[in-house]
């Protein structure tokens, strides 16, 4: 800033600081942006200057007028046009959003204002009020006449009529706004957490004494005499639910004393059952409901319906989908009916998606932790319907790489009852997961087995896709049992189908040296390499056999013992996987992209392995 331009805005300060008619200091804030617009030095502190008096004068005259207000408004407005609002400028803002909704100064002023926030911020971290302006200027959209039609059509406006948004920081800062605004609407009870029954504690039935001695007002809606008894023995207490109440929130949690037995790990596993399948395993153990003010209920309304706006576009939805994994939303939201009935929306969207990018996300980041996979299945708190979009999930996963043994494991151990109801009910989907179950042994209780296959014959889709399992399965008897040759080696060019054809037409049951190297085979062979009993020995090179093949491979010939995938696509994620395979004891990994920490760990998780190649990779 020159020396000229800062006397002239010493002089407007000290004028502005003193104020006696508003007439004069309007006319005097013209004349100072018009300066601040007309300087031959244009730079951030030139602009922002200004603002920053605008915001001190607004910050020291609390008294008025709603018309004075709209007129400083107005006047500072070129200003706005390419500089953020200070913080409380901001606040100023904000409470007119709140105050005057309908003002044509949110529609004509903030509305390009908005726009530039959302294109442009890069981290409301750093700038909080900014977040709140633009939250505030959605809600006072939001009451107009015509509501949500004009927030959807600001909506569309911020992406653009293309099929790809120009502006990548858009997406990134509306889903920002929209946590911070779902957040607030549950924000007195988060507040309050320390003085109300913790979720764990809810989803449990409230079965451990809790220490805590409540400060907020909790009154029990079905007194008995022997109250104190009650309490000293929480676990033989009767039907009774306690209520936590605040000016914007209403919880209700009741606890019976019919508590079904916790679940029991699987086999070899003391880890603890999983909470939310525990809760929703014995629905009657408890019920949690969340009443909100009729502020909160306007606010998460907007803010949710915006989300499902945001997942309707192609082009954000993996974006989207990535920023609500994991989960970003408070346990309070998520034992909130009304939010997860209507966040299902989404949920559905990232179900029906066929990109991996996408629907991936819908399972949890690592082991332990619930994703939305967890929460919409039957047992899962959100889940409102009887497994419909747990069976879109399951089946756009199967659809994908997630066809191992890792998965069909997790749905027996935890949803193994709604499988079956939903293949009696004759979804296909869960009679070929059912199938799948029996084909790669994953339920050893020959009971449950039974169960499975009663299940299966009782329709006609699962009675002819179990015939066709046991086919297979005669089948793969007949090879091991007439044998055939031990060595076979495929022409260059082979491609998967020309190898399903061939392993389809003889017997390979004592194949144990397999040869595809030079060929087009991709991991779509892996599916018919896993039903080669006897195979030791499997040549991949300069193959475009990829890390959803090797994964496969690792969970089904734990028993072979050299494997070469020499100038293959494979990456660490692939590669991991083989440290499942103790029988390997030589290794070609030249020319992949292969890491020196990989490797360290396969050298670690491999104690038969005594030749490897690792040259041209990152770990030679």
């Amino acid at each position: 800033m020159t020396d000229v331009a800062k006397k002239k805005i010493y002089k407007y300060k000290k004028v502005l600081s003193n104020p006696s008619r508003w007439e004069v200091v309007l006319k005097e804030i013209r004349t100072l942006v018009d300066m601040a617009l007309t300087s031959p030095l244009q730079d951030d502190s030139i602009n922002q200057a200004p603002l920053e008096i605008v915001s001190k004068l607004l910050s020291e005259n609390t008294n008025l007028t709603t018309q004075e207000h709209e007129n400083i408004i107005v006047a500072i407005a070129p200003l706005l046009e390419n500089n953020h609002p200070p913080p409380d400028l901001c606040e100023f803002f904000c409470k007119h959003c709140r105050e005057r909704p309908r003002s044509m100064v949110v529609i004509e002023v903030f509305t390009p204002v908005v726009q530039r926030i959302l294109k442009h911020n890069m981290d409301f971290g750093k700038c909080p009020r900014l977040r709140l302006f633009t939250q505030e200027y959605i809600l006072a959209l939001n009451e107009l006449n015509a509501g949500m039609e004009v927030v959807k059509k600001f909506i569309q406006s911020m992406h653009g009529p293309t099929g790809h948004c120009p502006h990548p920081r858009v997406l990134p800062n509306l889903v920002a706004v929209c946590l911070a605004a779902i957040y607030s609407c549950y924000e007195e009870f988060i507040n309050s957490r320390d003085n109300s029954p913790s979720l764990k504690e809810i989803r449990n039935g409230c079965q451990q004494p809790c220490d805590r001695k409540p400060t907020l007002p909790l009154r029990l809606l079905h007194p008995s005499p022997d109250l104190v008894s009650q309490e000293a023995t929480l676990s033989e207490a009767r039907l009774k639910s306690v209520v936590v109440a605040s000016s914007e929130i209403h919880v209700e949690v009741e606890h019976t004393s019919t508590a079904k037995p916790a679940l029991t790990a699987s086999a070899g596993n003391d880890s603890e059952p999983n909470l939310i399948d525990c809760l929703m395993v014995s629905p009657a153990c408890s019920t949690m409901s969340i009443e909100l003010g009729p502020q909160a209920d306007r606010t998460l309304g907007c803010y949710v319906e915006i989300l499902k706006l945001l997942s309707d576009y192609d082009d954000w939805r993996p974006s989207l989908a990535s920023l609500l994994q994991p989960i970003p939303f408070p346990k309070e939201a998520l034992a909130h009916e009304k939010f997860t009935k209507e966040l299902k929306y989404v949920i559905q969207r990232f179900a029906e998606d066929p990109r991996q990018e996408v629907h991936s996300c819908l399972l949890s980041v690592r082991a332990g932790k619930d994703g939305w996979f967890q929460l919409y299945s039957p047992g899962g708190v959100a889940c409102d319907d009887d497994g419909e979009l747990f069976a879109s999930m399951v089946h756009i996963l199967m659809g994908s790489c997630y066809k191992t043994k890792k998965f069909l494991l997790s749905l027996a151990e935890n949803k193994l009852g709604p499988c079956m109801l939903l293949a009696l009910r004759g979804n296909q989907t869960m009679v070929e997961i059912l199938c799948l179950m029996l084909e790669y042994n994953i339920i050893d209780n020959n009971d449950t087995q039974l169960q499975i296959i009663s299940t299966l014959e009782s329709t006609g889709v699962g009675k002819r896709m179990y015939e066709q399992l046991c086919d297979r399965q005669r089948e793969l008897k007949e090879l091991q049992r007439k044998g055939g040759p031990t060595r076979l080696t495929l022409p260059s060019k082979s491609t998967d189908a020309d190898l399903a054809r061939l392993l389809s037409s003889g017997s390979f049951g004592n194949l144990e040296n397999l040869s595809l190297a030079f060929t087009n085979v991709t991991s779509a062979c892996a599916e018919h390499l896993i039903k080669l009993p006897s195979l030791k020995q499997l040549n991949l090179w300069s193959t475009q056999f990829g890390d959803a093949g090797l994964r496969l491979l690792s969970e089904h010939l734990t028993m072979l013992q050299v494997l070469n995938l020499c100038e293959t696509p494979v990456t660490d994620a692939g590669l991991l996987a083989l440290s499942s395979m103790k029988s390997l004891c030589s290794l070609n990994m030249n020319s992949t992209k292969l890491s020196a920490d990989t490797y360290e760990d396969l050298k670690a998780k491999l104690p038969n392995l005594k030749e490897v190649d690792v040259r041209y990779t990152e770990a030679w």
